[in-house]
């Protein structure tokens, strides 16, 4: 087991015992039942539908072979390398340098670029960079991601019942005792941030785990790495600025900026990637 998957399962470890704990201050474990329940409908439905929302939310197209030949070209050479299905090719016209995979798993993923990554990069680069995108494919990143969401969404969703139970007076638990208020008022504050951390936590470990994958799959590290350094250029200059919630799918942080604190990040930074990349061609001898 690599040790990016560890580090994900530790954090999921860590986010389903805060869901508890938090459960457990707020409304006892019929709350923290209440609220798990809720938050996996709502993102059941997510699931299934969250290639659709996406790729219509940053306005990408469909493309076929006849319009994107040398994309096509990259995508289905990669696909093979990956050993997945050619997924759907959607273009966004824009001139940031970007790119992101979305759906539910290989057989109904979709990858998406934009115009100005295909004009900053070489055809070597781009397919390091699709090779990162069929990475999270392969690795089932859509299905983590959507469980952690329902974890963290579970918490925030105790956290907003406990704000209730505090203006009415508190609540009691199932063995009919009342609630502690300063644990729920601390539960109500601390949870919801950390379930922030830890999730986006989650997504910097898979962030790491698809360089590595992507890596693997084009035997050419390098050309990964050159790719980030030119991206997280080109972002700065840039800037994609999607919807937050987006903010993860993108291969480099689409937003303006990069001043914030690396916990509240929702990818590692560029030269800690591009160091492990490098690492990885010298260990094979590139």
């Amino acid at each position: 087991m690599g040790n990016n998957m560890l580090k994900t399962i530790v954090l999921l470890t860590a986010l389903t015992v805060l869901l508890v704990l938090a459960g457990g201050a707020i409304g006892g474990r019929q709350g923290m039942m209440f609220a798990l329940i809720l938050a996996a409908v709502m993102n059941f439905g997510s699931y299934w539908f969250s290639d659709k929302i996406v790729l219509a939310t940053s306005g990408a197209h469909e493309v076929s072979p006849q319009e994107a030949p040398d994309l096509y070209r990259i995508v289905d050479d990669v696909a093979q390398m990956a050993g997945v299905p050619r997924p759907r090719v959607y273009i966004m016209d824009t001139d940031s340098p970007n790119a992101f995979a979305t759906g539910r798993d290989p057989s109904h993923a979709a990858v998406a670029v934009t115009t100005g990554i295909m004009r900053l990069l070489t055809a070597r680069e781009l397919t390091g960079v699709l090779a990162h995108e069929l990475g999270h494919v392969r690795n089932r990143d859509t299905l983590i991601m959507a469980i952690v969401a329902t974890v963290a969404g579970a918490i925030t969703m105790i956290a907003h019942l406990g704000q209730w139970a505090l203006i009415f007076g508190g609540g009691r638990d199932r063995d009919g005792e009342g609630v502690n208020p300063l644990a729920a008022l601390l539960t109500i504050i601390v949870a919801p941030i950390a379930a922030t951390i830890i999730q986006l936590a989650i997504s910097r470990a898979r962030e790491y785990e698809a360089d590595a994958t992507g890596a693997r799959i084009s035997h050419d590290p390098l050309a990964l790495a050159s790719a980030l350094e030119k991206l997280a250029a080109g972002e700065a200059a840039r800037p994609l600025n999607p919807p937050p919630a987006m903010a993860h799918l993108y291969i480099v942080n689409p937003f303006a900026g990069g001043s914030w604190q690396s916990w509240f990040q929702t990818h590692p930074p560029i030269p800690e990637r591009v160091a492990r990349l490098r690492a990885m061609a010298m260990s094979a001898g590139a």
